[in-house]
């Protein structure tokens, strides 16, 4: 099999386990551990497996960090791990698997309005229609209150700020990723990033823990932190770097597929005709925009 093959295999893979990781979530929290708490075990879990698998390896190709760096490394932790991951597990577990899937999908249309407005970037008019297409469309989906969660709102607005906030990570994390390898950078934005996590998630995580899991519980827990967080991540970088950001990018049309599919199967989840319109509008906003 060549190189080529395999890394398109575990694109597949990473768009798959990012998906299912949806659902996993949505089965753990908020009970038995808190959405916080899994937050503490899926970023803290990785930060281990990040540090501790093949880093003599890649530690040989590794760059000295240089002194102005340090604090991109810093807010790339903020805004990427801490905030991202927080907002997206919280408003997950407000609302539902199917828009949060689908919210998600808004991600660049987020990074194309940041990247015209702070970096200057030229829009075409067929990204602009594009961008006006998939930013209604999730306003539609948010405004859908069919089958919803707890606080579905609130929760779609969570998911919405974690997109703004993944944005600005992939904005400041760009010329650190040209610069450094990116199993490198990775480990360092996991190593800040996990640090804003604590407070809130260590209290939570050892709640659930006193409470006692499953054995399916447990499982589902091993899957959000090994398949859900560490492969999809070094899975994504792998592709990245092997078929570039536009192919690798591209299969993120697949994620929202994969998690609806599983929300319907295993969540009893709805997929109305409203939502079904919406995420359509979506996917073919953010593909007029690329």
């Amino acid at each position: 099999m060549s190189e080529q093959t395999r890394a398109h295999i575990g694109v597949l893979f990473t768009n798959f386990f990012f998906a299912l990781n949806l659902s996993l979530v949505q089965f753990l929290s908020p009970e038995p551990i808190g959405p916080y708490g899994i937050n503490f075990f899926r970023v803290g879990g990785t930060l281990i497996l990040l540090w501790g698998l093949g880093w003599w390896k890649q530690s040989q190709t590794d760059k000295p960090i240089r002194k102005e760096d340090w604090l991109r490394l810093i807010a790339c932790g903020f805004t990427g791990i801490f905030l991202n991951q927080t907002l997206f597990i919280k408003g997950l577990t407000l609302t539902s698997t199917i828009h949060a899937a689908l919210l998600m999908l808004s991600t660049p249309l987020v990074i194309t309005v940041l990247a015209v407005l702070f970096l200057k970037e030229k829009l075409r008019w067929i990204q602009g229609a594009g961008l006006v297409l998939g930013l209604t469309g999730a306003t539609v989906l948010i405004l859908d209150r069919t089958n919803m969660g707890t606080n579905s709102l609130l929760g779609d607005g969570l998911i919405i700020i974690n997109a703004i906030s993944y944005a600005i990570y992939f904005i400041l994390v760009k010329p650190l990723m040209q610069y450094y390898p990116p199993t490198q950078v990775i480990r360092w934005v996991f190593t800040f990033g996990t640090i804003g996590v604590i407070p809130l998630g260590l209290p939570q995580g050892f709640e659930g823990l006193a409470i006692g899991l499953t054995a399916t519980e447990w499982l589902s827990l091993m899957l959000v932190v090994v398949c859900g967080t560490y492969l999809a991540y070094t899975l994504n970088i792998r592709g990245i770097q092997i078929l570039g950001a536009g192919i690798a990018g591209s299969y993120i049309y697949l994620q929202p597929v994969f998690a609806t599919l599983i929300a319907l199967i295993f969540l009893e989840e709805t997929l109305t005709i409203g939502k079904a319109i919406a995420g359509g509008m979506i996917f073919f906003g953010v593909y007029l925009r690329r």
